[in-house]
């Protein structure tokens, strides 16, 4: 049986599924279903957002691949020798060196650390002042995001790295690189004051402060050191061999990306959410209230509700809009199609999510949902799944409940703007239009001092 086919898509229509993908995308599922093919230019690319589907792609690995020369497009910024990029043995390698960073003792160690940092950063703002809570947001995900890959915590590489990673972020969603991603003509290289020259510049310098770090840190290296950066440079390769400087550079990149812009984005919609729907600020307060006055993080993050919260506003604007691609190997079957090799798929995570039989009402903001069913990692995946899951997933959530739960208990925010936030598409992530206004109005009787939390190791 055969894909239903759309026809070759015009300049025009390339730039709109680029450019204001939901809307796009809603159209297409209505009049074609939840597999269909989109012709990019010659290129076929098969979406797929139904979990059936989604389940045989990602279980299929024998006949279905994700190879890492699908993704060079991203090697700009995650490096030729990132995670994304690298297949095979070398990639299960490394995503192994790699993954106990986010998990286990390692990460709740920084669950204290992550609640002091968030009223830290929250206390500097003025009271009756409109503050913008995405950038605000990122101020924290970022020292975090930091400290976890690097273990840096001062210093002027530290302060520099500070002001380039969000400055990369925020150029890539400009309107000249966004139209540039979208006509790739106009990406040349015309010196910093050309969009694609700054770019350029700014991975440059980037990158040299990376490598520059690794260099330094293998000369003294300190074995007690618990950072992603400190077990790299002590791991060897599947060969027994330690990995080059350049190396260890490239993989330092996707989880410090993704562990700093993913969850500032994710956080930016759960305050919206929660400020626009007092009936969800109120529930959540209730929960939070039944820890006591001085709660331990780690119960913060177990709690039932607040986990339904942030997975409903995952599962609205998930990280990543689609899951990475894939290729057919040797002819195989999809949901009853006939797939023949060097076929493409796309895994559409937003259709996945917008799915009417696995959530009712799918427009609206219903945490009660994942009270009341378990999903299944092909049901809900708003961090992509199989071999290509976000790497720093794990910390993305552990972030979003205790930044969530201690701004909430600590602080009396309110939306500035009544009118519902749009998302803006960057290529990958649906971040908050105005970058979700606010202001902080003062409690009555309210000192706003550091609270005392429980480490998690008392």
């Amino acid at each position: 049986m055969k894909i239903p086919e759309l026809k070759k898509i015009p300049l025009w229509s390339d730039y709109k599924i680029t450019n204001d993908p939901l809307n796009y995308l809603d159209k297409i599922a209505k009049n074609y279903g939840d597999i269909f093919t989109i012709l990019f230019g010659s290129t076929p690319i098969v979406f797929v957002g139904n979990p059936q589907g989604i389940k045989q792609i990602f279980s299929n690995t024998k006949d279905i691949t994700a190879p890492g020369e699908l993704n060079q497009d991203m090697a700009l910024i995650t490096g030729k020798q990132g995670l994304l990029q690298l297949d095979g043995t070398r990639h299960k390698h490394r995503r192994k060196l790699i993954m106990p960073a986010f998990h286990g003792a390692k990460m709740q160690a920084y669950g204290q650390q992550i609640c002091e940092m968030t009223e830290k950063v929250m206390n500097q703002l003025a009271i009756d002042q409109p503050f913008l809570a995405y950038p605000t947001i990122e101020a924290i995900t970022l020292q975090i995001s930091i400290e976890v890959v690097l273990g840096l915590r001062e210093g002027e590489r530290y302060e520099r790295l500070k002001q380039l990673l969000p400055a990369i972020f925020q150029h890539m969603r400009s309107p000249m690189m966004q139209v540039g991603f979208t006509l790739p003509f106009l990406l040349r290289d015309l010196g910093p004051w050309s969009p694609w020259g700054y770019l350029l510049q700014l991975k440059q310098e980037i990158y040299q402060l990376l490598y520059a770090e690794v260099q330094e840190r293998r000369e003294r290296a300190d074995s007690s050191r618990t950072d992603i950066l400190s077990e790299l440079i002590f791991a060897r390769d599947e060969t027994g061999e330690m990995m080059a400087d350049e190396e260890v550079r490239d993989l330092l990149l996707s989880p410090l990306l993704a562990a700093q812009d993913a969850s500032a984005v994710a956080i930016a919609w759960l305050l919206y959410w929660t400020h626009s729907l007092p009936e969800v600020r109120e529930q959540l307060l209730r929960e939070l209230d039944s820890l006591g006055e001085s709660p331990n993080p780690m119960n913060i993050v177990q709690l039932p509700y607040l986990n339904a919260v942030c997975n409903e506003a995952l599962r609205i604007y998930p990280t990543q809009l689609f899951a990475f691609p894939r290729r057919v190997e040797s002819s195989t079957e999809v949901m009853g199609y006939e797939l023949s090799p060097g076929t493409i798929l796309m895994g559409c995570i937003y259709l996945l999510h917008q799915n009417q039989d696995l959530y009712p009402q799918p427009q609206q903001f219903k945490p009660e949902r994942f009270l009341e069913r378990q999903y299944s990692p092909y049901e809900f995946m708003p961090f992509g799944g199989g071999t290509r899951s976000c790497v720093g997933a794990a910390l993305a959530v552990f972030e979003m409940k205790l930044i969530l739960a201690t701004i909430l208990s600590r602080y009396q925010l309110a939306l500035v703007n009544k009118r519902p936030e749009q998302p803006n598409f960057d290529g990958l992530m649906c971040y908050p239009a105005s970058n979700v206004k606010m202001v902080m109005r003062e409690i009555e009787g309210h000192q706003r001092q550091p609270r005392h939390f429980v480490s998690s190791s008392v």
